[in-house]
């Protein structure tokens, strides 16, 4: 018996491709408490799966000074993604590393 909790791309239409959904895995780093923070939100246009999650939280996780990333996937919209950081990290590298994920910053 199956528990779908409707997590499951069934259409395959994802940009990141029809076999790339077995190895999804994402994950959110939480940063520690009572230390000063620095919180952004920002969106993203392309995503449609735990995988495309996976490879923006990967990339944006990577630039310095980011602590967490954690991402509300839309489907078919825009995500918002929130970047936690020790310090502001520049919107160009953002969009950079979101960019090399192949996905879409949108800047507003």
């Amino acid at each position: 018996m199956s528990n779908d909790i409707g997590l499951t791309d069934k259409n395959h239409e994802c940009a990141c491709g029809p076999d790339s959904h077995a190895a999804a895995t994402s994950s959110t780093h939480l940063a520690p408490v009572g230390t000063d923070v620095t919180r952004e939100h920002y969106l993203v246009e392309g995503m449609t799966c735990s995988h495309c999650v996976a490879s923006v939280t990967e990339e944006v996780s990577a630039i310095d000074g980011v602590e967490s990333v954690s991402v509300d996937l839309k489907a078919g919209a825009a995500s918002r993604i929130m970047v936690v950081s020790d310090r502001p990290v520049p919107v160009e590298q953002v969009r950079d590393a979101v960019v090399e994920a192949g996905y879409t910053l949108v800047v507003g």
